[in-house]
């Protein structure tokens, strides 16, 4: 699974060995950002002044900065919902853009303006009519959405919101509910944070996955898992007592900091008797990416923790 904001914020940019990500300002070689940035003197005669050049350069970027903040998919899920409304803030997840095939292309087109909404935190949504009256649980991060989609279709009466920002998953996810024949599922694109802390409703949600997350492993990177303490703060007001926390992932110094946070929060209590790991529960879908890591000879660890 993936977490996953849309443009690095200057917290991020100072990362510059990131995994997966380009030097802040770089644009893939051959996009259209790309050719906006491209010699802004092309057309302009060699002798002009300094501050037209400087005019020149402004506008160039300008251009570039529009582009890259155009949907991919116009009436799709928007390349920067929240927009301004981003602050400067540490997160959990970067940025990526990968092909959109032509099934997942069609499914956004198809299905986003009935089953997609963007995370712009200008809202406060009703879980109740946009899930017909289900019984809702947020997943924040669902990669291609292959076990997302088996959870839905296993459980039609829960409602899952699924939270990612990889537009080829989006599209994926989307397609592979309405091939099923799946009504309960919603994708939401953008800041899971922004979500938790502006657009839900106290004691709204039934439960909370975060499957698989990136552990960023380097000790300096630490600061950027999702499982932290101000994480859960924003997560116990929106979740109703009895409510469980479900976390899994193969990487086990996260496992053990996702047991240590998640035991030291006064709201949540392990539902291990022993007060660790919990098995697989079989609700929970054993996913390609896992099924990879078991035989590598990974081992895989599930939490279960219940808001109280």
């Amino acid at each position: 699974m993936s977490e996953q904001p849309m443009n690095p914020t200057p917290d991020e940019a100072t990362d510059d060995d990131a995994p997966g990500t380009a030097p802040a300002g770089t644009v893939p070689t051959g996009s259209t950002a790309a050719d906006a940035l491209a010699d802004p003197f092309a057309d302009a005669a060699t002798d002009v002044t300094a501050d037209e050049a400087a005019a020149l350069r402004a506008a160039s970027f300008e251009r570039a900065r529009r582009l890259r903040q155009e949907p991919r998919f116009p009436g799709g899920p928007a390349a920067d919902p929240a927009g301004s409304h981003h602050e400067r803030r540490i997160r959990s997840f970067q940025p990526r853009r990968s092909r959109v095939t032509t099934g997942q292309q069609d499914a956004l087109e198809r299905l986003w303006p009935k089953w997609g909404l963007d995370i712009d935190g200008q809202r406060v949504l009703d879980l109740a009519h946009l899930f017909d009256g289900l019984p809702v649980v947020l997943e924040i991060g669902f990669g291609m959405g292959e076990a997302t989609a088996q959870m839905a279709a296993d459980d039609p009466g829960t409602g899952i919101l699924a939270v990612d920002v990889h537009t080829p998953g989006q599209g994926n996810l989307l397609g592979l509910a309405d091939k099923a024949g799946s009504t309960n599922v919603r994708v939401a694109n953008g800041d899971a944070v922004i979500l938790l802390r502006e657009m839900l409703a106290p004691e709204s949600l039934d439960g909370l996955r975060v499957y698989f997350p990136d552990p960023w492993p380097k000790a300096r990177h630490h600061k950027r898992r999702l499982i932290q303490p101000e994480f859960l703060d924003l997560v116990a007001p929106v979740l109703k007592p009895g409510a469980i926390v479900h976390c899994a992932t193969d990487w086990e110094p996260y496992a053990e900091q996702m047991l240590e946070v998640l035991t030291a929060h006064p709201r949540f209590e392990n539902t291990a008797a022993d007060g660790g790991y919990a098995p697989r529960p079989a609700f929970r879908p054993l996913t390609r990416f896992e099924g990879q890591g078991l035989d590598k000879g990974h081992v895989v660890h599930d939490l279960l923790f219940a808001r109280v």
